[in-house]
C-alpha cells in the first residue's frame, strides 16, 4: 500500500526557509517520479518539482527555480523540499505525489499522479 507523509511545513516571514519532507512506503522507492504540488486557497493545485526515482534528475517549475530543491534520501526513503528566500505568493498547502511512470511530457501535471499525500500548510508572511 503506497503512503506519502508530509511533514515540515509552518509559519515563515518572508525571506525566510523552510525544509518540507515526504515519508514514502509501499513501493521500490528508486522508481517511478515524485513531485511537490501546491494549492493556495480557492487556486488549483500546481506544480513546484519532481524527482525521478531512478536517476535523480529534477524538474522545477519557474516560478521557484533557483529559490527550491528536491532532493531524495534512499536510505530513509524520503523526499524533501528545501524552500529558501521565501516569498508570501508560496503561502499554499504543499502535497507529495507519487506515479508509476515518468513522463518528460506530463511530469507537471497534478491529473497523472496516482498517490498523495494529506499534506502541510505553509504560511509565509510579509
Amino acid at each position: 500500500q503506497v503512503q506519502l507523509v508530509e511533514s515540515g511545513g509552518g509559519l515563515v516571514q518572508a525571506g525566510g526557509s523552510l525544509r518540507l519532507s515526504c515519508a514514502a512506503s509501499g513501493w521500490t522507492f528508486t522508481s517511478g517520479l515524485i513531485a511537490w504540488f501546491r494549492q493556495a486557497p480557492g487556486k488549483e493545485r500546481l506544480f513546484v518539482a519532481a524527482i525521478i526515482g531512478s536517476s535523480s534528475g529534477t524538474f522545477y517549475a519557474d516560478s521557484v527555480r533557483g529559490r527550491f530543491t528536491i532532493s531524495r534520501d534512499n536510505v530513509k526513503n524520503t523526499v524533501y523540499l528545501q524552500m529558501n528566500s521565501l516569498k508570501p505568493d508560496d503561502t499554499a498547502v504543499y502535497y507529495c505525489a507519487y506515479r508509476q511512470t515518468f513522463s518528460s511530457v506530463t511530469y507537471s501535471e497534478a491529473a497523472r499522479y496516482d498517490y498523495w499525500g494529506q499534506g502541510t500548510q505553509v504560511t509565509v508572511s510579509s
